[in-house]
């Protein structure tokens, strides 16, 4: 009698176990997929990172979260990231705002050539600006972090020293770096980065006007024997990391509260990445015959005189599309102060860049 006493209870304790699953907070957490695209080719030390991203933020999450990466343009080239992350064809992408020229105009004016001098100071520029303002442009996304490349340069076929030597060449320069391009007396072509290997090596393309670490990770070196480090003007190009704002919001709390920590990680992490590449291309190109030189003094002074129509065109675009002169203009002025600050920085931290002025540089 006693043993039934006890089987009989236990017995319907088993059954409602069965029948009546643990509640979801017991239950194992569904495991959350996630799409990476990226433009930059596999072997570089961009694309690595990221890969090191989706790596440390599984490990964070416990493995709720599960992320496929896709280098290379596998599943998106560059143009299309924007709108892919809008159409859900991917949930985090990488590259950068001049391969949708015009879909975030208010952050175009961080890449006009105010002479950011390193990929450190820009890399920090970047995500400061954007922290600063907040623009409605970006309101569709959640910004995981931004960066940018290192001063652009002239990657060309052959030697450029002077304003004169630019007249009758064809650089690549999409978007407001063609404005640029055109101000110094070349012509620019908005060429997709992974076609210009290829433009360069069958003489569509005299070069390109990008930052130095492209000259290893592009191969650009291989065609294009000629860098001319123009840090005093070179714009550089606004990256992002990002998400569409619907499904980042779509996750747990707890899981956003890491993806955010772990982004403000890799704001520090790619602003070191991009500058020890600078280095990097460097290294590659003087083993595959690459000749550097620097801007002279007096040459300087008259590109920074060139290039003053393209601030002044991009105020008046601003205005036109509704902005104030004051607010547009304060915007540059903000980049200007910022850019002084953080170069001053750099040097107080002992960092060493690949361009710059003499105290950034080994």
């Amino acid at each position: 009698m006693k043993l039934r006493n006890f089987v009989v209870p236990a017995i319907i304790v088993f059954m409602v176990f069965i029948l009546f699953p643990l509640p979801s907070a017991f239950a194992q957490a569904k495991v959350i997929e996630l799409k990476f695209a990226n433009y930059f080719p596999p072997p570089s030390a961009q694309s690595k990172a990221c890969e090191e991203f989706n790596r440390e933020l599984e490990k964070r999450t416990g493995g709720r979260i599960k992320i496929s990466y896709f280098p290379g343009g596998s599943l998106l080239k560059a143009p299309a990231i924007a709108k892919g992350l809008e159409t859900g064809i991917a949930d985090i992408g990488f590259s950068h705002i001049e391969y949708t020229p015009g879909r975030f105009p208010a952050t175009e004016v961080a890449e006009l050539p105010l002479g950011y001098p390193t990929a450190w100071v820009a890399n920090q520029i970047m995500n400061d600006f954007l922290l600063e303002f907040k623009f409605k442009e970006w309101d569709k996304f959640q910004i995981l972090w931004m960066h940018g490349n290192g001063p652009s340069q002239f990657i060309t076929k052959k030697p450029v020293s002077s304003l004169e030597d630019l007249k009758g060449l064809t650089i690549r320069a999409p978007g407001l770096m063609a404005d640029v391009i055109s101000s110094l007396g070349a012509t620019p072509a908005p060429t997709p980065v992974m076609e210009t290997y290829d433009a360069i090596s069958k003489g569509v393309l005299d070069g390109a006007f990008t930052g130095g670490e492209s000259v290893k990770n592009f191969r650009f070196g291989e065609v294009a024997k000629y860098v001319l480090d123009t840090w005093h003007v070179g714009p550089v190009y606004p990256f992002y990391v990002a998400m569409s704002k619907a499904k980042y919001n779509s996750l747990p709390p707890d899981i956003r509260s890491i993806l955010d920590h772990l982004s403000g990680e890799y704001r520090e992490r790619m602003a070191l990445v991009w500058n020890a590449e600078d280095f990097a291309g460097q290294d590659f190109g003087k083993s595959v015959g690459v000749t550097y030189s620097d801007l002279s003094k007096e040459q300087f002074e008259k590109w920074q005189q060139a290039v003053q129509p393209v601030i002044e065109k991009y105020v008046k675009n601003m205005v036109s599309a509704g902005f104030t002169e004051t607010e547009v203009r304060g915007w540059i002025q903000w980049l200007r102060d910022r850019t002084a600050f953080l170069t001053e920085k750099q040097k107080a931290l002992r960092i060493k860049s690949a361009t710059g002025p003499a105290a950034l540089r080994p």
